[in-house]
């Protein structure tokens, strides 16, 4: 079996009719992309994708023409060198990744199994928080308490909520309302976007710390590891971080620092889940357990396969209208259960986005 094409799509939606934002950036349109890897044979391997990986289309696809597409770590590696200077960071690392992943999805095809337990299968159900409380134009702090509230409804037993784009005094009175709508059993968690200074970011956590946060997510600017390293043993919150660090070399150097208390790796930015488990190594051998940034359709066959696996994020509940073209994986008892399907277990339905995609 050979490859004979690999190729990013977009399907672009349309403006979203609820526009919202975290500590730096607007969340306006409606997107979803693919990348997707073909055989000889008829299969399909398919995962999510950014919407800049299309850029990377040409490179990516030559490199992988003609490939057995069993041969994970030297595929990963043939897109990786060769073809570009050897930086370690930005877009066409993610584009990788997205592309990794969807060779991972056909490899469950072809050994009929799911990509969870070809990466090391320790176990089938994961914990899952939901993740949401952006700021909105209209949305005050009963409407974030009333959100929160609802992801509990919803069967979550974790929700994550923004901070960083409000006066401190504002956000702490937002982590209150949180903690009083969702209610002591529940694990909350708290997302900067790397918005602050470490002196900021000690300001709040010493002012939030009473309202029991799960983790205080990437607070400082991504590459302040002495500031995140400094916070950890300043504060008693956990710190969090690692999304928008890449590959095994920057998660090492996250590590060294002692930067974080949870490493959040992106399954599909770091590089794909070929370099995430290997980054769970390196947090496994220093105690450090892995909560993936990004889409719970990657994040938890990540975790799921690994004996440091924490928790998966959601977005279920932030943007119900991806239903309307991914199928969702089961919720149950606050965990997702991980589908028996091959590969990564997607149930797209192209013919409704096709439909829905504008431009």
């Amino acid at each position: 079996m050979r490859i004979i094409s690999a190729r990013f799509r977009l399907y672009d939606l349309g403006a979203d009719p609820h526009p919202h934002r975290n500590a730096i950036i607007v969340s306006a349109r409606r997107q979803i992309g693919f990348a997707e890897v073909r055989t000889d044979e008829g299969l399909v391997g398919r995962s999510l994708a950014g919407r800049r990986s299309a850029a990377f289309e040409e490179p990516i696809a030559a490199r992988l023409d003609g490939q057995d597409p069993l041969d994970a770590g030297r595929l990963w590696h043939r897109m990786f060198t060769g073809w570009r200077k050897p930086v370690v960071k930005g877009d066409a690392i993610a584009a990788i990744g997205a592309m990794d992943n969807a060779l991972w999805d056909l490899r469950g095809q072809i050994l009929g199994q799911p990509v969870y337990r070809l990466l090391g299968g320790f176990r089938s159900r994961v914990p899952v928080y939901a993740a949401g409380g952006y700021y909105a134009d209209g949305k005050g702090v009963d409407e974030l308490a009333k959100e929160l509230a609802g992801f509990v409804a919803a069967g979550y037993r974790g929700v994550k909520m923004k901070v960083g784009g409000a006066p401190l005094e504002e956000d702490v009175a937002r982590v209150r309302a949180a903690r009083e709508a969702i209610g002591p059993g529940v694990r909350l968690m708290v997302d900067a976007n790397n918005a602050w200074t470490m002196a900021e970011a000690l300001a709040f956590g010493r002012a939030a710390q009473q309202y029991d946060i799960t983790w205080l997510e990437e607070p400082v600017w991504p590459d302040d590891m002495r500031g995140s390293a400094e916070l950890r043993s300043r504060l008693d919150i956990p710190v969090a971080s690692g999304e928008n660090e890449y590959t095994r070399w920057g998660a090492r150097d996250l590590l060294e620092s002692r930067a974080v208390d949870i490493l959040q790796a992106d399954p599909q930015t770091c590089g794909g889940l070929t370099e995430w488990v290997r980054i769970a190594a390196l947090a496994s051998a220093q105690h450090v357990p892995m909560a993936p940034h990004g889409d719970d359709y990657l994040g938890a066959h990540a975790v799921a396969a690994v004996d440091n696996g924490l928790t998966v994020e959601s977005y279920a509940e932030l943007r119900p209208w991806q239903h309307d073209f991914i199928e969702p994986f089961p919720l149950d008892g606050g965990e997702l259960v991980l589908p028996d399907r091959p590969g990564l277990g997607l149930v797209v339905d192209e013919a409704a986005l096709e439909r829905a995609a504008v431009g």
